[in-house]
């Protein structure tokens, strides 16, 4: 096996974006796409300068948004990073074509040594499913058959093939081929959908909960549902599935700074502006407005209702917020809040819950895979 990054981490820790170009509402300005593609690439080198795992993009291909082409993203910033795993959130396996994303993610696979895993998503945004000649009625069939197509693209060398939504393949070898002929780790990322959870499960993948704009009890159904089938489907046990779970924060070093800073933006973004008040919302959702220890407090908490899990994600950079105010959350999640989370979680985690998945540890349990059969091939003869 080439020798490609391979630091172990029981538990990632990092941030996504949606890559929204929203005006900030304290200056009324709105950046432009350059500024705001821009910010996305300075966003994923301050994640790695401050010791995060993981960055992740999403996929929108609507105004006003600038996250389309993500491989392009990614590969830009993995040429200037040497660490940090990047990551979608995400990929959307309906609209994109299954041929195309087996291509894209096993070339960045190789141009980033392996730092590399994508989260699936159906998407929601109906008028953008003609733009790729889908019907957005067909979402989780797409997702279903196109999945199942990308993982034989992946683990198959040559692959005939024939289903719904796309013309056959007869005799089709996908290159390049995954690094160590081991493909990107795959999350199912989902707001509502329990298909979505069924389907990670299925396979054995990992589960991404969202967990930004819903209650944690509902958070707490979604992920209940995945580990029950992960365990149905004989993956292991429910406490082993892999999971994975969003969260939104904004901290100062007096809570009350914090919330008197971020609250034009709350009462102004796109999604929840103009709803809820701050403090509803902040008591309904996991969304954290204060000191870096009531972030730090709030995301332990996330355990009691989630059970152990492997990769927690903040999103830091939406409403509006200026680029520097994002840096600067940065420098206090890296340095403040991700530190004790990486000790206290550490702590409590059994020794039988799989950390984190990385290139290197799915290399490493593929050879012992291949190792046990060979010489239980070999007790047999």
């Amino acid at each position: 096996m080439l020798n490609h990054f391979s630091e172990e981490r029981e538990m990632q820790f990092g941030i996504f974006t949606v890559g929204d170009v929203t005006p900030d509402p304290t200056t009324g300005r709105t950046p432009s796409e350059y500024e705001r593609i821009k910010a996305t690439v300075a966003i994923a080198k301050k994640a790695e300068e401050v010791g995060l795992d993981v960055f992740a993009t999403g996929e929108h291909h609507n105004p006003p948004f600038i996250a389309s082409a993500p491989t392009t993203t990614l590969a830009y910033i993995g040429a200037q990073t040497e660490r940090i795993i990047l990551s979608t959130s995400t990929t959307l396996i309906t609209t994109t074509d299954p041929v195309l994303i087996a291509e894209d993610y096993a070339k960045l696979q190789h141009l980033v040594d392996g730092r590399v895993d994508l989260m699936m998503g159906r998407g929601n945004t109906g008028p953008v499913y003609p733009w790729f000649g889908k019907d957005i009625r067909d979402g989780i069939p797409l997702a279903i058959e196109n999945y199942a197509l990308l993982r034989r693209l992946w683990r198959e060398d040559v692959v005939s093939w024939e289903g719904k939504f796309r013309t056959p393949l007869q005799g089709y070898t996908s290159a390049p081929r995954p690094l160590d002929g081991v493909p990107p780790f795959v999350w199912h990322g989902s707001i509502r959908s329990p298909e979505i959870a069924e389907q990670a499960a299925y396979y054995g993948d990992g589960f991404f909960a969202n967990h930004i704009f819903w209650p944690a009890s509902h958070t707490a159904r979604m992920v209940e549902l995945y580990r029950r089938r992960f365990e149905h489907y004989g993956h292991g046990t429910a406490d082993q599935a892999i999971v994975g779970l969003g969260g939104q924060a904004f901290m100062r070093k007096n809570s009350q700074d914090a919330v008197r800073e971020f609250r034009p933006y709350f009462d102004n973004a796109p999604v929840y502006g103009h709803g809820p008040s701050l403090e509803d919302f902040t008591s309904q959702t996991p969304l954290t407005v204060g000191s870096p220890q009531q972030v730090i407090e709030r995301t332990l908490g996330f355990r009691e209702y989630a059970g152990d899990y492997q990769r927690q994600l903040f999103l830091m950079d939406h409403a509006g917020l200026p680029l520097k105010t994002v840096l600067e959350q940065l420098d206090l999640l890296g340095e403040e809040v991700v530190p004790v989370l990486r000790k206290e979680f550490a702590a409590l985690k059994p020794a039988h819950v799989p950390d984190a998945p990385t290139h290197a540890s799915l290399v490493a349990a593929r050879d012992a895979a291949e190792l046990e059969l060979a010489v239980a091939e070999e007790v047999t003869v």
